[in-house]
């Protein structure tokens, strides 16, 4: 018996050794944690990137991200500023007509109407406070909401592409 206590002593130290253990995963390990997505401070909306290709310009943009009904009611609503770079993105969960209207909005906005093919189908002008809705040309599997203006500014227009990835 002492012989196999043994055996099975030094067995147990073999396991414990440090020796021949590699004391970090490798980089290619399956077991890597996913980032959480990055969280708008203020609204506590998802922020994600969209980027709109317009001829041989790219323009990015971080994104809110209202994919609920109560956050896409609220969008934009209340909201005094908005940078040049940031945007708000309002998918579909299948594409279908899609109208705005700014009620409660004291800025201006450029919204565009995205549609299945991921390509801009047309872009109206957000009036601050108006309940005058504006309405995409046809099925939209989104909208996007820049400051207004900007779309004129960078030249993005009907046609462009819209790239993003819902989490």
């Amino acid at each position: 018996m002492t012989r196999w206590g043994a055996i099975l002593a030094g067995l147990a130290l073999a396991a414990c050794s440090n020796v021949g253990v590699a004391q970090d995963p490798p980089a290619s390990s399956s077991q890597a944690p996913t980032a959480m997505p990055a969280v708008d401070p203020d609204s506590g909306l998802t922020l994600i990137d969209v980027t709109i290709v317009s001829g041989d310009e790219r323009h990015h943009f971080v994104t809110e991200l209202a994919a609920t009904d109560e956050q896409q009611a609220r969008g934009m609503m209340f909201r005094t500023e908005m940078g040049d770079d940031e945007g708000m993105l309002f998918p579909s969960p299948t594409p279908q007509p899609r109208s705005f209207w700014m009620k409660n909005t004291p800025l201006p906005l450029d919204i565009i109407f995205i549609g299945p093919d991921g390509r801009i189908t047309n872009i109206e002008a957000g009036v601050p406070y108006s309940t005058d809705s504006v309405f995409s040309d046809g099925p939209a599997s989104a909208v996007f909401e820049i400051r207004g203006g900007l779309s004129d500014e960078l030249g993005i227009a009907p046609g462009d592409a819209v790239a993003y990835e819902l989490p």
